[in-house]
């Protein structure tokens, strides 16, 4: 991403619906997933660290570590977080095989050309019976500004990606959508209305827009916690353990 996105993620995403909603969700099934006690958990591509400090404060005892192509995305995250970073491509990770007890990535395969490639590494560099969580954008027919300015290179359907989680021998233990209550308010805004002046979404709105749009992001969580799979969705959440 561009300098300007970078530091504009690391100013908001502790507070934005979007990146709390996904933290929840990645957090609720690293829990659901993996053993009671210590986990070594890495956060591949990992931003300006929003991730790795939810999940210290809801974990303290599990040991993070992040990963990012960017500098100024590694200098910032080891600013905000605190835990070791380490400067690499989720296509080929400075990792031995079986690393790591779990690795989430998120909105990152959409940017790299190799996205199945970066998959069978993520799935490389997890232990057998480890876990693999995957947020990526959801629907070609989306594609917007947004994707332009997040250096975005393509998005994905369910199907699509739990292929790839399969063929890199990982096996689904959840494949949804999400932010489907919002979808609407997503095509409304990238579609017909969008913005003057082309820029990514991540943004702030007003303090009762941003409590509506977590209610409705909660309501979505509630039922997923349940194992229920949402149909529809701005992006695909995918959930796999290595073979």
């Amino acid at each position: 991403m561009h300098v300007e996105e970078h530091r504009k993620l690391a100013e908001i995403e502790d507070r934005m619906w979007y990146f709390r909603a996904l933290h929840r969700r990645v957090h609720h099934w690293l829990e659901k997933l993996l053993p009671s006690g210590s986990a070594h958990v890495l956060d591949a591509g990992c931003g300006t660290g929003g991730l790795l400090r939810s999940l210290r404060a809801a974990r303290p005892d599990w040991q993070l570590e992040g990963l990012d192509f960017m500098p100024l995305a590694c200098e910032l995250a080891r600013e905000r977080t605190g835990v070791p970073i380490t400067q690499g491509s989720i296509t080929a990770m400075p990792f031995a095989d079986a690393s790591f007890d779990a690795i989430a990535t998120c909105d990152v395969v959409c940017q790299v050309d190799d996205a199945e490639g970066a998959v069978r590494e993520l799935a490389r560099c997890v232990r057998p019976g480890g876990v693999v969580v995957v947020n990526a954008p959801a629907y070609r027919w989306l594609w917007s500004y947004h994707d332009e300015a997040v250096d975005s290179k393509r998005r994905f359907t369910r199907l699509e990606l739990a292929a790839s989680f399969r063929a890199a021998g990982l096996e689904i233990a959840f494949a949804s959508y999400a932010n489907g209550l919002l979808l609407p308010l997503v095509v409304a805004r990238r579609k017909l209305f969008p913005p003057r002046r082309p820029t990514s979404d991540v943004a702030l709105s007003s303090a009762p827009v941003e409590a509506a749009l977590r209610a409705l992001a909660a309501v979505e969580h509630g039922w997923q916690r349940l194992g229920l799979a949402s149909p529809v969705g701005s992006s695909v959440f995918i959930v796999g353990r290595r073979r």
